[in-house]
């Protein structure tokens, strides 16, 4: 199936069907029809295995109590086996609602009030949330920005830890939003400090099928079992890989049967929540047949992220991109036009809803993250507002220091 195949059979339009991403955005921006590029969600129908397994679900009707299907693993299990050569147990696993949902479950149960949590900002924004939410302590080991892509500052991230006795670490993997598919080594010497220093660690993982052209997703778990690191606790969901977020499930993996016994022990005291059959049905159908669907997403992410660079080289080249290895968010940073307030720009003159840099991390207020999991249709208006605004920014800008001048 060619991009312009894909996008006739599966773009939608998501206005007035209640979608956060296109109905809140004017409440949630406070500013009028603006075009958005923001929460990481996609604008494509799921792959039609899942929509045909929806069908006959709800055809049969009767929506009680449910509980897991008993293929679910195996299906999920061969995803993973089939794409990343991932093992997983189906003893390990645990359903949640949502991995922001799993992490503030997690820092209950394996933390206490005042701990101190590691992050590595610019960060998904919830990271901080979570932390914040459950009072314990933020603990920053910033990335490394060097040119335009992103290192793990690994003397740092030991100081950390250290000095700030770090009971456990977020791990960002892939990292959003820097576009970062860690390699191998660098998980592996991040895993190895942890275990150094008995600090537990959560890898978040809802991007790791997202992963373009020339990289290649190493789980956090594949290389815990190479060092024998137990303190690993896994959260992803196929809810960015497929776009189901709307139907509510996500997975924890628990290798540890330590760590299975004490989760299991805090979860019947506070967390009493029933499966959604409807996640649960259109996820295992994803799995087993959503591959084909996935590559043409993929396709239309990097041709989306090609057609960005290249314009803004041209038209805009004080913008600087960080290379997309995964994800389908896309970091851009248009700090050198030292716009006092980027809002004014990106929002207020481009009518665009992003993602602000510092959502992500105080230092990165000049920056924006946008969402490529839409149309080239879509993309294509939005450069055009944007390097409009840009250019009506430093034209404005200009005749002011002439003015200035003269």
């Amino acid at each position: 199936m060619t991009t312009d195949t894909f996008i006739a059979a599966c773009a939608k339009d998501r206005t007035q069907t209640d979608s956060l991403k296109w109905d809140l955005v004017d409440q949630r921006f406070g500013g009028k029809d603006l075009l958005p590029l923001w929460v990481a969600d996609m604008d494509f129908a799921v792959p039609e295995a899942a929509t045909e397994a929806l069908h006959r679900r709800v055809e049969q009707g009767a929506f009680g109590y449910s509980i897991v299907p008993a293929d679910y693993a195996a299906a999920y299990q061969g995803w993973q086996a089939r794409h990343w050569q991932t093992q997983v147990d189906e003893t390990w696993l645990r359903f949640s609602t949502g991995v922001v949902q799993s992490l503030y479950d997690l820092l209950h149960c394996f933390t206490k009030v005042g701990d101190a949590i590691l992050i590595q900002p610019p960060v998904y924004y919830p990271f901080f949330d979570s932390i914040k939410d459950t009072k314990r302590r933020i603990i920053e080991a910033p990335l490394q920005k060097i040119d335009d892509t992103y290192r793990i500052d690994f003397a740092a991230f030991e100081r950390k830890i250290q000095t700030e006795a770090v009971k456990l670490f977020l791990f960002c993997s892939p990292h959003n939003p820097a576009g970062r598919v860690w390699r191998f080594d660098e998980v592996q010497r991040l895993l190895a400090i942890c275990q150094k220093y008995h600090v537990l660690v959560i890898a978040d993982e809802i991007h790791a099928d997202l992963i373009l052209p020339g990289n290649q997703f190493v789980s956090a778990v594949t290389v815990a079992e190479s060092i024998g690191f137990q303190d690993l606790i896994i959260v992803n969901s196929p809810s960015k890989t497929f776009n189901l977020a709307g139907l509510l499930l996500s997975h924890v993996w628990l290798p540890s049967e330590e760590l299975r016994d004490r989760y299991d022990a805090w979860a019947s005291q506070y967390k009493q929540t029933e499966v959604n059959i409807f996640g649960l049905t259109a996820a295992k159908a994803a799995y087993q047949h959503g591959d084909q669907w996935l590559a043409e997403v993929l396709t239309v992410i990097q041709e989306n992220a090609d057609y960005i660079a290249q314009r803004l080289q041209l038209e805009v080249p004080e913008a600087r991109i960080a290379p997309l290895e995964g994800t389908y968010l896309l970091w851009i940073d248009l700090s050198s036009l030292e716009v006092p307030n980027l809002k004014t720009v990106v929002q207020d003159s481009a009518g665009l809803a992003v993602d602000y840099g510092a959502w992500f991390s105080q230092d990165y207020d000049g920056f924006i993250r946008l969402n490529l999991a839409t149309t080239p249709t879509i993309i294509e208006t939005a450069l055009d507002r944007l390097i409009e605004a840009i250019n009506t920014y430093k034209a404005q800008q200009h005749f002011e220091e002439d003015t200035h001048d003269n």
